[in-house]
């Protein structure tokens, strides 16, 4: 019996639809409200722009072999212990009998500001990685095989991510992959390395346009990175996991 993707391409459309729907929603808020935050900041304050992908994480869990696994999504059961720090908060947990099955962090970035942004993403994902995986080295989840661990990354297709930015580095020379690149391909390049250094089991990177609003487009940059893989990957180890 292979793995089942659960209709993903249109639930990832409906997911992008519902992203952009609730930046609009609540940033439409704040203005009748007379309140204003700086930047895109008052897009994000409503909290569940990202709903539509953590529930297609729930479907792939179920049709997969697990429909009876614990799947966290309340704030007050989504920590997990640390190495560096006591506690992280992850998007979602499955659990099965008492065994981590996976863990997931679901980020976004709007415009304008990608360059701060791309820097703290990149630090939250590293950090978060490493704290992780040494918990589980040492222990921090009881004996049990590798949790799987995604990591998922919206950012706006626009012309200020896509078009090339230089990097300056005055004492030492830019790795040259990052030479000429723009944002979206600075994302795709991390997500690319966090699995390749073993830090995630999967990252996606997916770009997607304002007025996908309407039509849930939506693209990736690479076939390592983009959401059918991670989400394969998924359902392979969620199959693996009931079949135990």
């Amino acid at each position: 019996m292979g793995i089942d993707l659960v209709d993903y391409e249109a639930k990832a459309r409906e997911s992008i639809k519902a992203f952009w729907g609730n930046r609009d929603a609540a940033k439409k808020k704040q203005q009748e409200l007379g309140v204003t935050d700086q930047g895109e900041r008052s897009a994000v304050t409503a909290g569940n722009n990202m709903d539509g992908f953590i529930a297609l994480i729930e479907d792939i869990v179920h049709a997969n072999g697990l429909k009876s696994a614990d799947i966290h999504l309340q704030r007050r059961v989504l920590t997990l212990p640390g190495f560096f720090r006591p506690t992280k908060l992850w998007d979602i947990l499955v659990m099965n009998q008492g065994r981590l099955v996976a863990a997931f962090e679901f980020k976004s970035q709007v415009g304008p500001s990608f360059g701060n942004n791309f820097n703290n993403r990149t630090e939250e994902a590293i950090g978060s990685a490493v704290d992780f995986q040494t918990a589980f080295r040492e222990g921090a989840f009881g004996e049990q095989t590798a949790p799987f661990t995604g990591w998922l990354m919206l950012v706006e297709d626009c012309p200020k991510s896509r078009n090339p930015v230089k990097a300056a580095s005055p004492h030492f020379p830019v790795m040259p992959e990052f030479n000429n690149t723009s944002y979206l391909e600075r994302y795709n390049l991390l997500c690319r390395k966090l699995v390749q250094e073993g830090l995630y089991t999967a990252a996606t990177l997916i770009a997607s346009p304002r007025t996908a609003v309407a039509d849930g487009e939506f693209s990736s940059l690479s076939e390592v990175t983009n959401l059918k893989t991670l989400l394969t990957s998924f359902a392979g180890h969620v199959a693996a996991e009931a079949a135990r």
